[in-house]
């Protein structure tokens, strides 16, 4: 037997099953990108119907929309509990293996990853989503509503829009945790990076090499990803500088004279 030197393995791996580690990137990339985006849609309904204010019923006291608001959040307040409050590889035995024996609903592998990946990070952008809609100053809520604007009317056009470049730097985070945490998903078989590195490990019997590979290229990821959200960070929010062209000079002047 040739007895190769930790590089030999290394490069040996990447000649030979180089397709097998860039399906599972792909596939990484992909449970990222899909978990983070309807995570996050779930997380802004969430957080907007956990901010809509309670009113009273008068002198009946708390009105019948007043209740069923109560137990919407009661509801929407244990799911973000459970769901931040449980391992992702735990729901996903649960969602994966618990639905086909607790009430025969069989699910393939991926979109039980899909919705593990959602519906966590869902728990955790609802959070997320209504700390950012308490960070704007509520006199702008205030203003909105004295014009004649609803709640929602109010969270579409004055509060989101500000709430969510606050929460822009919390979400691409949540981003890169989803690409490092699917990985848990390799234990209901969903073919990630994890899960391809690991039968290469129980083909050569070598855990060293094919792990060091798939933990270059899992900080790859978080690396291009962290940069690529640093960039619109900066994009959205706009120049530094502010240069006065002479037109708009002009005009400042002339406002001035008059």
């Amino acid at each position: 037997m040739v007895e190769r030197s930790m590089w030999e393995w290394m490069v040996l791996l990447l000649q030979r099953f180089w397709p097998q580690f860039l399906k599972g990137t792909a596939m990484t990339v992909m449970l990222a990108i899909i978990g983070t985006a309807a995570g996050f849609a779930i997380g802004l309904i969430i957080g907007v119907i956990r901010t809509i204010p309670r009113r009273s019923g008068g002198k009946t006291g708390l009105s019948v929309r007043s209740v069923c608001l109560g137990i919407v959040n009661a509801i929407l307040a244990v799911y973000t509990e459970v769901l931040r409050g449980t391992p992702m590889m735990v729901q996903a035995m649960l969602i994966y293996y618990g639905l086909t024996e607790f009430a025969h609903i069989d699910i393939a592998a991926l979109p039980a990853g899909i919705i593990v990946i959602t519906l966590n990070t869902g728990a955790y952008m609802a959070e997320i989503v209504r700390g950012g809609i308490g960070s704007i100053d509520y006199g702008q809520s205030e203003a909105a509503k004295a014009i004649g604007m609803n709640h929602w009317k109010t969270m579409i056009h004055v509060v989101l829009p500000q709430a969510i470049r606050h929460i822009l730097p919390a979400t691409g985070n949540e981003f890169v945790v989803n690409l490092k945490d699917s990985s848990v998903l390799n234990v209901i078989t969903v073919t990630e990076l994890f899960y391809q590195t690991k039968g290469l490990r129980n083909f050569y019997y070598r855990t060293y090499e094919p792990f060091l590979i798939a933990a270059a290229i899992y900080l790859l990821l978080t690396f291009v990803s962290s940069r690529l959200l640093r960039l619109l960070e900066k994009k959205l929010d706009g120049p530094t500088d502010f240069t006065l062209t002479e037109k708009s000079g002009a005009l400042a002047g002339g406002r001035r004279r008059k």
